[in-house]
């Protein structure tokens, strides 16, 4: 059957906010792409998620080249998505990725080289049938590469119409500073600043990263802003069979300390009186941090989604 959009979409409550002192509006909730989506997924499950967010509202899809598994999978699957679900709204869509972690064998394959970034973005494109990205990230710092060759490919990706924004992720406040000058002497401002904010991480908000993105009209995205889900419920009784934790897959049990179980519980008991799951009050808390444009949920299933989609309701 062919798809077509909930015609309600833009009037189900999701807020918009905007991103630095730009004229892009992003979802305050937006979807990553890095687990559920990859080829170890069943692509109707995938697929039936990224309608679910687009039928509520959720516009930016945020992905990088090796989010799967395996590497390339997930912008794959939106690829079979644009053909199959999204080709006839693709300007009502803001899609990310990213290049600068390992992605191909040899030594042009990771970190920051002009060559790495180029011909990571073209075969991203390829794979995710599209002509261009709306925004593309140096995904970590590279203290090897000279950053003017780093900042100066991501210009030139935008000058040849590959990326209408451009963004870093994970960099030192040293390296973010000249990057906000570089971009703008050379007419490609920089739009935004991906990193981890959460009840449970703040290190951006103590390293002076918030301030920078504050000084300077640049938007931030927070990826991980349920620390794994343990800021949700999932962890507050047992380690659920079926968990990241149980499967020791990005978040280790040793994790959940004594300390850390009272604390989340403690948390889920304020959440309760307020009204709200624990997932729903830790994504108010980093929407409510300056700069903050939207955070980047994760989700394995629509009734996860729309529990984290709450969050975001105006």
């Amino acid at each position: 059957m062919t798809y077509s959009a909930d015609k309600n979409r833009y009037e189900s409550g999701m807020a918009y906010r905007r991103c630095g002192k730009s004229g892009v509006l992003l979802p305050a909730v937006s979807l990553g792409l890095w687990h559920n989506f990859g080829a170890t997924a069943a692509y109707e499950h995938s697929r039936e998620i990224v309608r679910y967010a687009f039928d509520h509202g959720i516009t930016h899809l945020d992905l990088a080249n090796n989010y799967g598994p395996p590497y390339g999978s997930a912008e794959e699957t939106l690829g079979r998505l644009m053909d199959d679900d999204l080709r006839p709204y693709r300007d009502e869509l803001f899609i990310s990725t990213k290049a600068g972690y390992d992605m191909w064998p040899g030594p042009y394959g990771n970190w920051g080289s002009r060559k790495y970034l180029i011909a990571s973005l073209d075969q991203s494109l390829c794979r995710m049938k599209l002509d261009y990205v709306d925004l593309f990230y140096s995904h970590r710092y590279d203290p090897l590469t000279p950053l003017d060759e780093t900042l100066q490919a991501m210009v030139d990706i935008v000058r040849c119409g590959k990326a209408l924004y451009l963004g870093i992720s994970r960099w030192p406040k040293e390296a973010l500073e000249y990057a906000v000058g570089y971009l703008a002497r050379h007419d490609a401002p920089l739009l935004v600043v991906q990193d981890r904010i959460n009840m449970l991480d703040t290190k951006p908000i103590d390293d002076g990263i918030l301030d920078v993105c504050e000084q300077h009209g640049v938007g931030f995205v927070s990826f991980s802003p349920l620390a794994q889900g343990l800021l949700t419920d999932r962890y507050l009784d047992s380690i659920p069979c079926d968990s990241r934790m149980a499967q020791e897959r990005f978040l280790k049990s040793e994790t959940l300390t004594p300390e850390l179980l009272a604390q989340l519980r403690a948390w889920n008991d304020e959440a309760a009186s307020e009204g709200m799951k624990l997932a729903e009050k830790a994504l108010r808390w980093v929407l409510g941090q300056k700069c903050v444009t939207s955070v980047i949920v994760g989700a394995s299933s629509t009734q996860q989604l729309a529990v984290n989609m709450k969050a975001a309701m105006m």
